[in-house]
């Protein structure tokens, strides 16, 4: 069944909306967001000017553009862990690091891609 709600333009405009609200949430409460923000500030120039394709750009953008994604994600998990409460429990500090292992893996296959691409 599906949920109630707005329909159409009128939905998109306000998922718009909902997505700058967490991307100006993570950049105000998120420091590792902002670190990654500014590699990305750095990479993104860079790997337009090193790529010699579009395919070699894309990579090397999308690889920094990645580790975005995943530290939004573990942003999210955290802040919901944090909701339910801040007494330590084994699954809350469970879900925390598979979530920062996800950032080091993003972290690592950025890495790995922009050897591969500038090392070729």
């Amino acid at each position: 069944m599906a949920k109630p709600g707005h329909t159409g333009l009128k939905r998109l405009i306000l998922a718009t909306g909902y997505s700058f609200k967490g991307l100006a949430a993570a950049w105000r409460f998120e420091s590792a967001f902002r670190q990654e923000v500014a590699l990305f500030v750095v990479a993104a120039p860079l790997g337009c000017w090193l790529g010699d394709t579009g395919i070699e750009r894309a990579l090397l953008i999308g690889s920094v553009l990645l580790v975005l994604v995943v530290e939004l994600l573990n942003s999210a998990v955290e802040a919901a862990i944090d909701r339910i409460g801040n007494e330590p429990h084994d699954l809350s500090g469970r879900a925390k690091d598979i979530g920062s292992a996800a950032v080091f893996m993003s972290l690592a296959l950025a890495a790995v891609v922009w050897a591969l691409v500038l090392l070729d």
